[in-house]
């Protein structure tokens, strides 16, 4: 079973664009995955407006939290990377240095698994 991690800007950026989180990841995902985010993401996630929380903890309540070992989330995410896991993000440095596949979301509608 994989394991997809949810990055902070990710989770912006389909409430924003109103994707359906979970369906998409069914639709592109064709083996078994578990959906997770990091314990600092959702620090991260508590200094936004408190109507960007609500929308983005509908989410939260289906997806497990990891605890993080890095102090930087996105370190934390290259370490999951070489693991193994999947990095769902939108943030263009991070991309270039994950090492197995990711998500990502194209024309604000749909999400695509792109491999490393």
């Amino acid at each position: 079973m994989k394991t997809i991690i949810l990055d902070t800007n990710f989770l912006m950026y389909c409430t924003k664009y109103r994707i359906d989180l979970f369906s998409e990841i069914d639709r592109i995902c064709s083996f078994k995955y578990n959906l997770s985010v990091l314990d600092r993401t959702i620090e991260e996630l508590e200094k936004l407006k408190p109507r960007e929380l609500k929308l983005i903890k509908k989410y939260l309540e289906k997806i497990n939290v990891t605890r993080s070992k890095e102090n930087y989330v996105d370190k934390e995410l290259v370490r999951l990377s070489e693991e193994g896991c999947i990095i769902a993000t939108q943030d263009k440095n991070l991309k270039k240095h994950l090492k197995d596949a990711c998500i990502i979301i194209r024309k604000k509608r749909y999400l695509e698994l792109k491999n490393a």
